[in-house]
């Protein structure tokens, strides 16, 4: 087994049960290391039991690279895919097996964790035809939100890496913020340049009832707006976070009606919306989108829990927008209309 591989396997499948971020840096770093020697030298040092002589190699990740020069399955990596395997969730195969892309991923440019390529190639290799790329804007600067500048510099960055794996495509985007008053965070002329407009409320989630809805309401009716984001903004873990409150069939009617689609967030801290909001947006009619809300390369892979969580909740595929190809994905953008039937 090639060790950088082995290496990249584990730092992949450790972002996927999102493992302590120093552990995940640990066999990233190992894997460029080694990336850059010649394959004898590794060997050599492998034999003369000089790898962690190499800055960016510890015990762990040598013994890694020496079970993988031997042949055999490193035991770490081997751990990791029984552990990953007995907690995956089950259900949703095969709306996941019809879905072609992810409208929903960050990178190092704001709160992601690598590179604009990486995430790009990562989706790629899952199978992905396209993905977008929907880093935060401004005003969460917590999570490096693009100023308009960093934003437009980013455009050229991402036309570089579409252009380098097409036929895969790597599409514009933005996660946007809501602000207070149902605005949105960043200039109208530079968001109606993007490909895709995820828009998410990340303050004051716990203003009333009435204000949330209007606030939200305005959102997504905006032609501007394509998909809105974790729409309660809940987290089930560590100190949790309640749902936000909000006339849920007030704002899947504004979605329907304005063709907004509606995000069935993937990651495992969040599962948003919850199966009783999720039942009340299906009965609403609107689109949906599974996505990920990647941060790291491993976290690409989440999908399944959106889709196992969709498939119980009665969503059909045909309301799926990522189970479209890129193009009808961009034309739908551009000329949203509202879902038929």
């Amino acid at each position: 087994m090639d060790p950088v591989t082995a290496l990249e396997t584990i730092a992949f499948l450790l972002e996927r049960e999102q493992a302590p971020t120093y552990r995940v840096r640990a066999f990233r770093t190992a894997a460029a290391v080694l990336s850059e020697l010649p394959p004898e030298e590794v060997e050599r040092r492998a034999a003369a039991g000089t790898l962690e002589s190499l800055k960016g190699l510890g015990p762990k990740t040598a013994q890694v690279v020496r079970e993988a020069l031997r042949g055999t399955e490193p035991a770490y990596l081997e751990r990791l895919r029984s552990e990953a395997g007995a907690g995956r969730t089950s259900g949703g195969e095969d709306l996941l097996a019809a879905l072609r892309g992810d409208c929903h991923t960050h990178s190092d440019w704001s709160d992601g964790g690598s590179p604009i390529e990486v995430m790009a190639r990562t989706a790629a290799a899952l199978g992905h035809e396209w993905a977008a790329l929907t880093d935060h804007s401004p005003r969460l600067t917590v999570a490096g939100g693009l100023s308009a500048d960093r934003l437009r510099e980013q455009l050229d960055v991402v036309a570089e890496v579409d252009a380098a794996l097409a036929p895969f495509r790597l599409l514009t985007g933005i996660e946007c913020d809501i602000l207070l008053d149902g605005s949105l965070d960043q200039d109208e002329e530079l968001l109606d340049r993007l490909d895709v407009v995820v828009a998410s409320v990340h303050s004051k989630l716990r203003m009333g009832r009435a204000e949330m809805t209007r606030r939200m309401v305005r959102a997504v009716r905006s032609p501007l707006v394509d998909v809105l984001g974790h729409c309660t903004g809940r987290l089930l873990t560590g100190r949790g976070r309640p749902e936000s409150t909000f006339d849920a069939d007030e704002v899947f009617a504004a979605c329907a009606e304005a063709g907004t689609a509606v995000e069935i967030n993937c990651r495992p801290e969040r599962l948003d919306p919850p199966r009783r909001l999720l039942r009340r947006a299906v009965e609403a009619g609107v689109f949906f989108a599974i996505d990920t809300d990647a941060h790291a390369p491993g976290q690409l892979d989440w999908q399944i829990n959106g889709c196992a969580r969709a498939e119980e909740c009665g969503v059909p595929a045909e309301r799926v927008i990522n189970t479209w190809t890129a193009a009808r994905l961009l034309d739908w953008t551009r000329h949203r209309t509202p879902p038929s039937g």
